[in-house]
C-alpha cells in the first residue's frame, strides 16, 4: 500500500484575515431623531385626512401625503442604520 506524503512542514499555515473594527454605535441623537420622523410623518397623515384634506398646508394639496410618505421612509431609513 503506497504511503502518504503528508503535508510539507516548510509551509506556513493559513490564517484567515483579520475582521475590520467592530461597528461603532450611533450618536445620542439617532433614536429621538427616528422616532420623531415617524410620529411626525404619521401624525401628518392623519391630520391631512382627518381635516378633509384640509390641513397641515392647505395650499399644497394631495402633496401633504407626500410630505407625510417622506418623514415616514426618512424615520423608517434610520431604524434600519440603527446599532
Amino acid at each position: 500500500m503506497p504511503e502518504s506524503k503528508g503535508r510539507d512542514r516548510k509551509a506556513v499555515a493559513y490564517t484567515p484575515p483579520r475582521k475590520s473594527k467592530a461597528a461603532e454605535p450611533n450618536p445620542s441623537w439617532w433614536a429621538p431623531t427616528f422616532v420623531t420622523l415617524l410620529v411626525v410623518g404619521l401624525l401628518w397623515i392623519v391630520v391631512y385626512y382627518v381635516s378633509e384634506y384640509k390641513y397641515p398646508i392647505p395650499s399644497i394639496g394631495v402633496w401633504n401625503l407626500a410630505v407625510g410618505f417622506v418623514l415616514l421612509m426618512g424615520g423608517f431609513i434610520m431604524t434600519m442604520r440603527w446599532r
